[in-house]
């Protein structure tokens, strides 16, 4: 089974890189199996198509625009993506989920299996770091992602100790 699990945001836009973040830290905790991969994508827009392709699932997570608290956990599936009308923004990066999703569709490239582990951010303006929030959610998204694919067949192996996850983007300038 190839399967992706995907990080969306801007690392130096506040709450917007917990996509980054919880996947890195993801990485960090569990060892993955031959055919898992975790992926760092920025803000792809619509080429996040390119990243579906030949992929049996997906596990996207980003910040997402939607009612609650900043660091309330919010988990979708293909179709409550696709439901969305296209004026609404999921997330700060639109067009982008959606939009890569119904490219995929079009093109015949989607995986049968769909997830978006989303968090309500705080604040997406230029600044380095998450707030308390939603630095607070991290690990719950991590366990969201793991049940996700736990939901699929994916074994996870818990590493011990887990490393240190590379949060490049945190780290101070050295003297």
């Amino acid at each position: 089974m190839r399967v992706a699990i995907i990080g969306i945001g801007n690392v130096l836009a506040g709450d917007d890189a917990v996509g980054p973040h919880v996947v890195r830290v993801f990485e960090a905790r569990y060892a993955l199996s031959e055919g898992v991969q975790v992926i760092d994508a920025g803000t792809p827009g619509y080429d996040l198509t390119a990243f579906l392709v030949d992929l049996d699932a997906v596990v996207l997570v980003d910040a997402v625009k939607a009612k609650g608290a900043p660091g309330e956990l919010r988990t979708f599936d293909k179709a409550a993506l696709l439901e969305k009308k296209p004026i609404l923004a999921l997330s700060p990066h639109e067009p982008g989920v959606r939009e890569a999703l119904l490219n995929a569709d079009f093109m015949g490239v989607t995986p049968p299996v769909v997830r978006l582990v989303g968090v309500i951010p705080g604040g997406t303006a230029t600044g380095i770091g998450l707030s308390d929030a939603v630095r607070a959610a991290v690990p719950g998204a991590v366990e969201a992602i793991a049940r996700e694919l736990g939901a699929i067949g994916v074994s996870l192996r818990e590493r011990t100790p887990p490393v240190e996850p590379d949060l490049w983007w945190e780290r101070r300038p050295g003297p």
